[in-house]
């Protein structure tokens, strides 16, 4: 089967196209770079059978041409971040909502399973304990833009839904909860890989608020498991999903984890929110825990990944590729890569021979 994942060069994305290439698949992976690197990608270029298009999903030509072409499509191209979020506001919406709508439309064109990711956003500042799928999304105003990729999120849960009963189109939505792992970046905001990199470099962990507020954290490899799982459970289309651990942790906590397993120096600061977002738009919410009674239900997944592995897993993959925050392709882009930032007529070095890459018109 040929699958087209959208930000498949993103954090995520990389990691499904890798196990789905081992697994023998074909994969197009479609991706603009705006957020995503290409180097993420640098092991999946081996295999002969990736096709990789710098593209947007905003392009409904490209897209539609795309989708005729696979089997499935797996949706996670969106706008990520805190700090993306409150400095693109407009971009947010218009890539999550209007991208979305386009993979819907297409899909329905072509009658192709799809799974969009949403997020645990959605559920905003509900505190409540085991979120299900079911449970309110309780929103700020509209005045604070750190709601806006909620709300967008929001409704393309309602446009797949809307899609799935319309057009009878198979259609899979996951709510992911903070997940983690090598190839996340940090200059959106986020918080591991912000702890880890300081915490290197012995420098202040800027923990923001009074690092009080919990969360929970979803190894990378575990998150994908679960992604295969459902994508092979016909009793999950039509569904909402779940995917994070059920396992809380404090800011505080996490800081504490970071710097006794890195064995750094640095010091535990806290940060008022003011300060940390200095532009404004932001509100923050004291704890949001999973209900995985669903997916749990449907392919008896859950995560099995603990805390400190995560971290010191992601802990070795940053060591080895310290990216100065604020870096991002095509300036860090190492040479093998670079055919990419050339005109397409030029030739693609010998070693990427195997794999098919292309840039939209």
């Amino acid at each position: 089967m040929r699958v087209l994942i959208t930000g498949g060069a993103g954090f995520i994305g990389s990691h499904l196209t890798e196990r789905l290439l081992r697994a023998g698949w074909q994969v197009t992976v479609l991706d603009d770079l705006s957020t995503g690197w290409i180097e993420n990608l640098h092991q999946a270029f081996d295999f002969s059978t990736l096709e990789f298009v710098e593209g947007s999903v905003l392009d409904a030509k490209l897209v539609t041409s795309l989708v005729a072409q696979c089997d499935l499509v797996v949706h996670l191209a969106a706008a990520v971040g805190v700090r993306y979020i409150l400095e693109h506001p407009l971009a947010t919406i218009q890539t999550n909502v209007e991208g979305t709508r386009i993979m819907l439309d297409a899909c329905a064109h072509s009658t192709k399973k799809i799974l969009v990711a949403s997020t645990s956003e959605v559920y905003g500042k509900n505190a409540g304990d085991a979120l299900c799928e079911t449970a309110d999304s309780v929103l700020g105003p509209s005045s604070l833009s750190r709601w806006s990729y909620a709300t967008s999120k929001k409704l393309d849960e309602f446009l797949a839904l809307a899609y799935a009963t319309t057009h009878k189109l198979p259609v899979l939505v996951t709510r992911f909860f903070n997940i983690v792992g090598p190839r996340q970046a940090s200059r959106y905001g986020m918080v591991l890989p912000n702890f880890i990199q300081a915490a290197l470099k012995n420098e202040p962990i800027r923990v923001f608020g009074d690092g009080r507020q919990t969360r929970n954290f979803t190894y990378v490899r575990d998150c994908i498991d679960a992604l295969l799982g459902l994508l092979e459970s016909p009793q999950a289309e039509g569904e909402i999903v779940n995917i994070g651990s059920p396992h809380e942790i404090s800011m505080m906590q996490l800081a504490e984890r970071v710097r006794l397993l890195v064995g750094s120096s640095s010091r535990i600061v806290t940060v008022p929110y003011d300060q940390a977002y200095p532009e404004g738009g932001f509100e923050d919410m004291r704890r949001r825990v999973p209900c995985i009674c669903k997916i749990s239900r449907l392919t008896g997944w859950s995560p099995e990944t603990s805390i400190d592995e995560m971290i010191n897993r992601t802990i070795v993959s940053a060591s080895a590729r310290l990216v100065p925050a604020g870096v991002r392709r095509p300036d860090a882009v190492s040479s093998k890569f670079s055919f990419l930032a050339k005109p397409a007529a030029q030739a693609k070095p010998p070693a990427l021979a195997t794999a098919s890459v292309s840039k939209a018109p």
